[in-house]
Order: structure tokens, then sequence, then C-alpha cells
């Protein structure tokens, strides 16, 4: 995973309209850059919607979102529809920027080891350096303080370091 301050890495990736996207373009802007390991999958659709859902907000807050998975632009393009998203998502087959972040890296899973990626969200300020970064995000975690039961939403939690570090 990255470390705050240190800048974040260069890219260049399609997205779910083959229109190349770089983060050259993006300097001067807040990102949001979140990495999950599959489209269509119970918890990477829950994280998807939750964006599309708080889009406006972020968008109130001048910050672009892009989600990043190893599918292609077409399974991308799929998911947007199936789902109604609004956000952009990012195609990484090579793992290339998964690499460049620290986010590709060996997983567990019923006692077997593979490659895979790993869910994790960064914020990336206008200078191009990493802001705030959640590494083995859980989408949504139920919780329970003093017999009150809650959940902690991921989303909300970017939403609001997100704002607390534009007020600074």
């Amino acid at each position: 995973m990255l470390e705050i301050g240190t800048v974040a890495p260069d890219f260049c990736l399609e997205n779910q309209d083959k229109v190349e996207i770089c983060s050259r373009d993006l300097k001067g802007k807040w990102i949001v850059l979140y990495f999950y390991p599959k489209d269509n999958t119970p918890g990477c659709t829950t994280e998807a919607c939750d964006f599309t859902e708080q889009l406006p907000e972020f968008q109130g807050l001048k910050a672009a979102i892009f989600g990043v998975s190893a599918d292609s632009p077409k399974v991308h393009r799929g998911f947007i529809e199936k789902q109604s998203l609004k956000i952009t998502l990012l195609s990484d087959p090579e793992h290339t920027m998964m690499e460049d972040y620290g986010v590709w890296a060996l997983k567990k899973n019923y006692g077997k080891e593979y490659m895979g990626i790993v869910r994790t969200t960064y914020i990336i300020d206008p200078e191009g350096k990493v802001a705030a970064a959640w590494g083995n995000v859980k989408v949504r975690q139920k919780r329970s303080k003093q017999g009150v039961k809650y959940e902690i939403v991921h989303v909300e939690e970017v939403k609001k370091k997100l704002a607390e570090l534009q007020n600074g």
C-alpha cells in the first residue's frame, strides 16, 4: 500500500467506453481511486452502487471517482448498465496500475494462495499526492456498541475524510 504523502503513481487506463483516462489529465483535482476484485460480485456491486448513490456529494466536493479492476472495458460497460452505475470504471488487465499502487498481492482463501486484488481505496489530492488510504476494505461492517447495532459504510468514511482534508 502507498504511504500517505507520497506522490501517487501515474496511470493511463481505458474506461468502460474504451476512452483512455490518464492521471496527467487529472492534476489539480481531488481523486478517489478504489480498487476492487471483480464486476458483478456481491461486495463489488454494493461498493459501486454506494459510490454511485453518493456521487453528487463527491462532485460537490469536487472529486472524481474511479473504480479499478482487471475486468475488460466491455465487462465494465455491462456492469454499469446492469447496475445503473454513474461512476467511471477503469480496466487494468495487466495489473500494472494495481502493482504500482500496491494492491496486487498474494491472497489466501480456503487454504489456497493466489495473486489477486486487495480491496483498497485512496484519496489523491490536487498535487497528486496520497492524502488518505484504506487497505483490506470491508464495504459494510456491522458493529455493536453498548447494545446499539449500527453499520459502517466505507463510502461514507471516504466522503467524510475527503471533506476533512479539504477543510484543513
